[in-house]
């Protein structure tokens, strides 16, 4: 019997999780809009899972457009208690190649353009970010990652970046002198949303390409990056999959707590219409 709701958010090139049994679709309303499609609910390896495609089936949404509030906010409405993410990446290390498997345990933000915050309109919270990834469900993903044959990075730094385009040659070394390893369009606000909704956040980024630092792997190429990905696909349904086994008791990390004592408006101050669109997130402590 399933105890537990994982998440999984598919990116580019992951638009089902193989396995599923019991099947069924399920649309969400949210207070901040529709989420990136329906989402795909199921057993696997005795957990229940729900999947959403980031980008939605067909690859419909840019970065920048993806509502990550809407996505998160439905997760916890469907009573998901870990999310795991799983992100196409450029390397910006020579050691991370196309094809490894990197589990990232820090970010730099260089969005620009994104909602990244429930919060706001009357009712302000301040959540820890120091550390924006579950430690608990990162060690599991290494684990697992590891058992099917990946070459793994049990850590990493990755650069959130707005896009749609790929980086310049210049940023790509600035980014490298900053100390990242990796760099993507997608994972941050998924992990600041998901800390606010005290829900577990880890990622399964695939290394797809050099980004452009690297002139002697040619510039990134998006057929290239695909048919990287393709190979990829199977290793992050099976890591997924493993991984799920592992997660089926209680949490011991400090993620479902992550909003205690962080909403610091007076409580009466509160709107209703506020109080009531995030009563999923904020009702226990109020």
């Amino acid at each position: 019997m399933a105890t537990i709701k994982i998440g999984v958010i598919g990116g580019s090139g992951l638009y089902q999780m193989e396995g599923l049994k019991k099947v069924r679709k399920v649309a969400v309303k949210t207070p901040f809009g529709k989420p990136s499609d329906v989402f795909v609910c199921g057993l696997l390896s005795g957990a229940e899972l729900v999947f959403l495609p980031r980008h939605g089936r067909g690859h419909r949404w840019l970065p920048t457009e993806v509502n990550f509030r809407a996505n998160i906010f439905a997760m916890k409405k469907l009573g998901v208690e870990r999310i795991i993410a799983v992100s196409a990446v450029g390397s910006l290390r020579q050691q991370i190649a196309p094809g490894h498997v990197v589990i990232p345990h820090q970010f730099i933000d260089r969005t620009t353009q994104r909602p990244s915050t429930f919060f706001g309109q009357g009712i302000v919270a301040h959540v820890s970010l120091a550390d924006p990834f579950c430690k608990v469900v990162s060690q599991k993903l290494i684990e697992a990652a590891t058992a099917e044959g990946a070459q793994v990075h049990g850590r990493g730094v990755y650069l959130c970046m707005e896009g749609p385009q790929f980086s310049t040659r210049a940023e790509s070394h600035l980014y490298r002198s900053w100390g990242a390893d990796v760099i993507g369009m997608t994972n941050l606000q998924e992990a600041k949303l998901a800390r606010e909704a005290e829900i577990c956040f880890a990622t399964l980024a695939l290394a797809t390409d050099y980004d452009c630092w690297n002139l002697t792997a040619g510039d990134v190429e998006i057929e290239h990056v695909l048919e990287v990905l393709k190979q990829n696909v199977l290793l992050a349904q099976k890591t997924i999959g493993r991984v799920a086994e592992t997660l089926l008791g209680g949490r011991t990390c400090g993620c479902a707590s992550s909003l205690k004592d962080a909403i610091i408006t007076e409580r009466d101050r509160i709107p209703k219409k506020i109080r009531a669109n995030l009563e999923p997130i904020i009702g226990k402590y109020l």
